[in-house]
């Protein structure tokens, strides 16, 4: 029987850790992001190497976009016959999107503490321990995280459920998630995973470094 995680007789954030500790990899799949929800993980995500499959993937779902305009600039990339718009403005569309992304991250941020959270996000990505993808060819509210391990009884545990990568979702918040450690089960969910991530509207927010400058900003 799978165990729950509501934040209230088991917080995700345990559960979450505790694999983490013993895995070399990760893909997690949120609706939302903040800094303060990362930093309750960052120190154990330093353990993977940064090479192709030791690395935290991380796809937001929800990203918020900041005008209506936006939005149908993006129907035209999406559409097969994506011919109107030019290298430049793909390329400006990117640039707001990863300036809404910092937004999200820094909602609410006024410490030193929070500052230096966001040098060592900056760090991981740059060193590619850490990716973040957004979800763009239609809103995508799912919560996953999938661990990788180097062990042959149980080589993918899963945690599913209503949790953001937020300090509330992870920790504060009553929630409702379950741990899956069924073989097809998560083998399945990897792939589901995949199939989105390697979706051609999924923006790598670093692009050009750009977003490394504005977190360093």
């Amino acid at each position: 029987m799978p165990r729950i995680f509501d934040n209230i007789d088991q917080q995700l954030l345990e559960g979450l850790k505790y694999s983490i500790d013993s895995a070399y990899g990760a893909d997690f799949c949120v609706g939302y992001f903040n800094l303060r929800g990362w930093r309750l993980i960052a120190n154990e995500i330093e353990s993977f190497s940064g090479e192709d499959n030791q690395q935290c993937r991380v796809l937001i779902g929800m990203q918020k976009l900041p005008s209506t305009q936006l939005y149908e600039e993006l129907k035209i990339l999406k559409s097969k016959e994506d011919t109107g718009i030019s290298q430049g403005r793909i390329n400006d569309l990117k640039t707001i999107i990863a300036r809404e992304f910092r937004e999200q991250l820094m909602i609410g941020i006024p410490t030193s503490v929070d500052e230096k959270g966001l040098q060592q996000l900056r760090q991981q990505l740059l060193s590619k321990k850490v990716r973040v993808k957004l979800h763009l060819r239609y809103p995508l509210h799912a919560k996953l995280y999938l661990l990788y391990k180097n062990d042959r009884d149980q080589p993918i545990i899963g945690y599913l459920g209503s949790s953001n990568l937020t300090l509330s979702g992870l920790k504060n918040q009553g929630e409702l998630n379950i741990d899956v450690l069924d073989h097809d089960a998560t083998n399945k969910l990897q792939e589901w995973f995949k199939d989105r991530w390697n979706d051609r509207f999924c923006i790598d927010i670093v692009v050009s470094n750009l977003i490394l400058l504005l977190l360093q900003s």
